[in-house]
């Protein structure tokens, strides 16, 4: 009894195993076929056949008009509802940056084309500074947040900066957040006036490492 129990939830650790590998395998090569993702994987088409059968009922997968594979909108409700997770863990750096370059701080997540702040932090000790609220959006490739996600899909380090791009004589330093599995975001600060790149730069770089490894 104790074994057929022990190889039961082997199996259903496999197949748990297996059904996450494909998913990121889709993410990775959209329009993937099954043949490819079976040797991919490294067992047979009625394997993927099964879990894409599991994955498509829930949403998470589904095939498009030549049979690819590509990933469901059910991802995306699984990545909203992470969020909460996601802004809890960049909160206390966001905090630290917003003081030490008294500049309004935020997380930045990529969505589709568009930018959008998931957690903004407003210096405590400013007389004046640029009110930018949560839930913001704008196109990737404008602004130094948007634009320093697409230094990181490129493998970049940043930061960026900008000038006057999203709101007039507010500027931006950003850089990506790296080496968390499934998020594209960046970490930035703007102000209403000019900042010193290089210590901007370093601040924010510092504040994108810390909420990686938080978030790792």
């Amino acid at each position: 009894m104790s074994g057929a129990g022990a190889r039961g939830g082997g199996e259903t650790a496999q197949t748990l195993d297996r059904g996450l590998r494909l998913l990121a395998l889709v993410g990775e090569v959209p329009g993937l076929s099954v043949t490819e993702a079976a040797a991919r994987l490294g067992v047979g088409r009625t394997v993927v056949y099964r879990l894409i059968g599991t994955l498509t009922a829930h949403g998470l997968l589904r095939r498009d008009r030549d049979g690819g594979l590509r990933l469901g909108v059910g991802i995306l409700h699984l990545a909203r509802r992470a969020r909460p997770l996601i802004a809890d863990a960049a909160r206390p750096a966001l905090r630290r940056l917003a003081e030490e370059v008294g500049a309004t701080a935020h997380l930045t997540v990529a969505e589709g084309a568009e930018a959008t702040a998931l957690v903004v932090v407003e210096p405590s000790w400013t007389s004046m500074h640029v009110a930018y609220r949560s839930g913001t959006r704008h196109p990737l490739d404008r602004g130094a947040a948007g634009q320093a996600i697409l230094a990181g899909r490129a493998g970049l380090a940043g930061p960026v900066t900008s000038a006057g791009e999203l709101q007039a004589e507010a500027y931006g330093v950003a850089a990506p957040v790296l080496g968390v599995e499934a998020l594209e975001a960046s970490v930035g600060v703007v102000a209403l006036g000019p900042l010193d790149p290089r210590a901007a730069g370093q601040a924010v770089r510092a504040a994108a490492a810390a909420i990686a490894a938080a978030l790792s």
